[in-house]
């Protein structure tokens, strides 16, 4: 078995690490093909990664003309301890109000580490929401790894 492969995760393992960590890097496509890279704070959908952005953002505008994404969740300081998952897939837009607004408090309650119950944080979100639409990745491919899997074989 070739290194690549030994540090493959699993579907839970990839599950796992996306339920844990916060934020994501977001890569779009610029008009002039150049990457337009921005981290992001995220929410999941039955296992798709969910995020909002103003309607008139560059991401916005970019994925309006090519729907193309990756998103990189990694964790770990040190080579031994590097996690990620890398998600290239498509962004499927969402701008209905509702929806729009689900998505948020999923991603606000994810920062805040549990449901937003806060009348004046939801009122944040529904305020917020209003300017704002989201996006579900469906994965077109995805690339894992676990360095821990590696032992003292760093």
């Amino acid at each position: 078995m070739n290194q690549r492969a030994r540090i493959a995760m699993s579907e839970e393992e990839i599950a796992e690490l996306l339920r844990a960590a916060g934020k994501l890097q977001l890569a779009t496509v610029n008009p002039d093909g150049t990457p337009h890279l921005v981290t992001m704070f995220y929410g999941l959908d039955d296992g798709d990664v969910t995020f909002w952005t103003y309607a008139k953002s560059q991401k916005a505008r970019n994925i309006a003309r090519d729907p193309r994404v990756s998103c990189l969740i990694e964790t770990g300081d040190d080579y031994a301890q590097l996690r990620g998952v890398l998600v290239y897939g498509k962004a499927r837009l969402v701008d209905d109000p509702a929806a729009v607004l689900e998505a948020g408090l999923g991603i606000v309650g994810r920062m805040a580490g549990g449901p937003v119950d806060d009348p004046g944080m939801r009122e944040y979100v529904e305020h917020t929401a209003r300017k704002r639409v989201a996006y579900v990745v469906k994965p077109v491919r995805v690339v894992s790894w676990d360095h821990r899997k590696l032992g003292d074989n760093v």
